[in-house]
């Protein structure tokens, strides 16, 4: 026996950056919404993940009123540096892009407050749910079949359209037909760290040495967050602390004599680096977003806003929708969308490529790199074009 649920406008499956900030973009048209997430609550808010936001993200987050903690918590860069060959290179995105900047802020945060905000104002979600199932997405009315518990009564929500935006694992993404799906797996990963320890640099260092790529972030005054690439399938009991510390001074080791500031690692994990597009995002009364439809490598730091920036696409779509009754602009979501989503996985393999150490490449594609990293350094024209990327391109709504 199914129990029926209330109505609503449009059932989005997934609680995380792309359903949160979908969720806040009808509400703020007057859309309802209802959001239905496996997890519980206080795991989403608890699952560290790295976070740096462009500047039209942090500009979108001011206007939604849930941008407040992220200014009085999070650290806002100017640029960034690139560092080679033992010496230092700084790329004022700011003064490049006309002081436009990043924001680094755990993603775990942003939802943190996407949550707070969208419960506050009435919002709906339903947390913990089961058995997720979507149906009738051809037709005018499909619905959205879950349980609330493991062996609970089965429910069903009924609404005008689905947003899929369920991760890269989700369901929703298969029930796209005729859809092409582009894959790409690098042969390295990156080893994660969380460190008790003050910053030791202003701002973000993306390292190219000949044992491998290396990375300096920040998550707060007090924690930090450090990567050095590995293998894929690298066993983490085989980075002891000691080995860690190690390849972190190497391969960020400069020949002025800075040196990397250690505390108490207190996290480490390991995650394999991939590119992923669904072309379509879209079929019926169905639409996907963020992970679902998409995955890039975290070296260009896009993956949060290239979610936000889709569902700013999908939002724009319905408000026309339920304004006017005309469809055009969501019949287009998938083509306006993937032409950002592309252009940021060419900028994330760009990042990617120049950035490691390939165990597969030949000497000469090792200079080529060193070569890539000396332009961008030294022409302006070339740092420009990277600075661009880094802080966000335009939005094409």
């Amino acid at each position: 026996m199914i129990v029926r649920s209330p109505r609503t406008q449009v059932g989005i499956i997934g609680a995380g950056p792309a359903g949160l900030f979908l969720a806040l973009l009808l509400h703020r048209q007057g859309i309802q919404s209802v959001i239905l997430e496996r997890r519980t609550r206080e795991e989403i808010e608890s699952t560290i993940r790295a976070g740096v936001l462009e500047h039209w993200t942090v500009d979108l987050m001011d206007e939604l009123g849930v941008g407040e903690r992220m200014h009085r918590e999070g650290h806002f860069h100017r640029g960034i540096t690139l560092r080679f060959n033992g010496e230092s290179h700084h790329i004022d995105m700011a003064e490049l892009t006309g002081g436009k900047r990043v924001t680094v802020y755990a993603q775990h945060e942003v939802l943190r407050d996407l949550i707070a905000a969208h419960l506050e104002r009435g919002g709906e979600i339903l947390f913990g749910v089961q058995d997720v199932e979507i149906h009738g997405i051809e037709t005018d009315g499909p619905r959205l079949t879950f349980r609330r518990k493991a062996g609970g009564a089965a429910e069903e929500l009924r609404c005008d359209f689905v947003a899929g935006c369920d991760g890269s694992q989700g369901r929703a993404r298969q029930l796209l037909t005729g859809r092409t799906e582009y894959h790409k797996v690098y042969p390295f990963g990156w080893l994660g760290i969380l460190v008790e320890a003050p910053p030791s640099y202003h701002e973000l260092i993306y390292a190219n040495h000949q044992r491998g790529f290396a990375l300096l972030s920040t998550r707060s005054p007090q924690v930090q967050r450090m990567y050095i690439q590995c293998e894929p399938d690298a066993d983490i009991q085989d980075y002891p602390d000691e080995r860690i510390w190690e390849e972190l001074h190497t391969r960020l080791e400069t020949v002025d004599g800075w040196t990397l500031t250690e505390g108490r690692i207190f996290q480490k994990n390991i995650v394999g680096l991939r590119s992923f597009v669904c072309d379509t995002m879209q079929h019926g009364r169905l639409f996907i977003a963020g992970d679902a439809a998409h995955i890039v490598p975290p070296t260009g730091a896009k993956g949060l806003n290239l979610a936000v920036a889709d569902v700013m696409v999908l939002a724009r779509g319905m408000e026309q929708y339920y304004r006017s009754g005309d469809e055009s602009y969501l019949r287009s979501y998938s083509q306006r969308a993937l032409r950002r989503v592309w252009r940021a996985e060419r900028f994330s393999w760009y990042m990617t490529t120049m950035l490691h150490r390939n165990p597969e490449e030949s000497p000469f594609e090792r200079r080529i790199h060193l070569a890539e990293l000396d332009h961008v350094t030294s022409s302006r024209a070339a740092a420009t074009a990277l600075a661009e990327n880094y802080v966000g391109l335009p939005l094409e709504l």
